[in-house]
């Protein structure tokens, strides 16, 4: 007699939860609906005549529910956070579309994650202002034997060899920092086929 009566309110105790659970992760979404999408929007209406701010708006919101909806942090302890706020950084400053992807385990940062990070953010700054590109894209794989960053555009290009020795964006930004903590940066570009930076540093 008990246990019927006991299978039953157990039973209900759990269905009384999961209605509590759901109801709750409705109230969080309204919430941050009101508080950011909602907001986005209504800055939108208000920017509509200007098709650049409304882009970069929308992208930022997308990054902002993508973060929210997957329990993405901007907390840059890790390799994939790090690379992924300052594409963000830069998108937002430039108005610029920056895709990353990133592939393999995620890694603490340490001094030499730390310093590929600051390159890929000056190969990103570099192309977002001077490339002339609609959109730059940056991908990342994490292996066990090695960290590796591209970073590429289909924008103007430019002959490496002409570089100035005293253009301290490419020279003391990327190459020679990542030199500086046993890595690599190979730059492959040519006028009117876009820019691709390859940075590597072994683990």
């Amino acid at each position: 007699m008990v246990a019927p009566w006991a299978f039953r309110t157990r039973t209900q105790l759990s269905a009384a939860r999961e209605r509590q659970l759901l109801a709750d992760a409705r109230a969080d979404m309204a919430a941050h609906l009101h508080d950011s999408v909602l907001q986005t929007l209504a800055l939108i209406q208000r920017q509509a005549d200007d098709p650049k701010s409304v882009a970069a708006l929308a992208r930022k919101q997308e990054r902002e529910l993508r973060q929210w909806l997957y329990g993405e942090t901007r907390d840059a302890g890790t390799f994939r956070s790090a690379i992924t706020a300052a594409a963000s950084d830069i998108e937002d400053e430039r108005g610029v579309p920056i895709d990353v992807v990133v592939v393999g385990e995620d890694v603490a940062m340490d001094g030499a994650l730390d310093a590929m990070v600051r390159a890929a953010r000056e190969a990103m700054l570099n192309a977002a202002k001077h490339s002339d590109a609609a959109r730059v894209d940056v991908y990342a794989e994490v292996t066990e034997g090695s960290v590796e960053t591209f970073v590429r555009d289909r924008g103007e290009g430019f002959d490496p060899d002409t570089v100035d020795e005293s253009r301290l964006g490419i020279r003391g930004s990327i190459v020679d920092r990542m030199a500086r903590y046993g890595g690599t940066a190979h730059i492959r570009s040519a006028p009117g086929e876009g820019t691709e930076i390859r940075l590597e540093m072994l683990r």
